[in-house]
């Protein structure tokens, strides 16, 4: 997990960058990963067209399931499927940590649609 004060990766091209689809979501499910390594919530996240997909979060820090019901967040939806422990995860939940390591997740300040592509 990267800090506030690691050093800039190497320059990348336009074009890797928009490889990675960036969509909105809405979490509609969340619940307690136990058996995760690192503290984790399970979350399963409307964007829409693209239906739901599940993830499993690092964000006990600073939300709770209650937080997090309803909560709109950007995500990856164009990894490969991974395999944490007995959960699937399908997409890639974004977020920014603070100088404690803790992860806020990413949204919009205004009102998109679920299934709407960062551009």
């Amino acid at each position: 997990m990267m800090q506030p004060g690691d050093p800039v990766l190497p320059d990348i091209s336009v074009d890797d960058f928009f490889k990675a689809d960036v969509r909105m979501g809405t979490v509609v499910r969340a619940e307690p990963f136990p058996e995760a390594r690192k503290p984790a919530f399970k979350l399963w996240i409307d964007f829409g067209p693209l239906g739901q997909r599940k993830t499993s979060a690092q964000v006990t820090d600073h939300y709770t399931l209650e937080d997090l019901m309803g909560r709109r967040v950007l995500a990856v939806v164009n990894f490969p499927p991974r395999q944490i422990g007995p959960f699937r995860s399908e997409v890639l939940t974004l977020g920014v940590t603070d100088e404690q390591g803790r992860v806020s997740l990413l949204t919009t300040d205004r009102p998109v649609p679920d299934g709407a592509r960062m551009s």
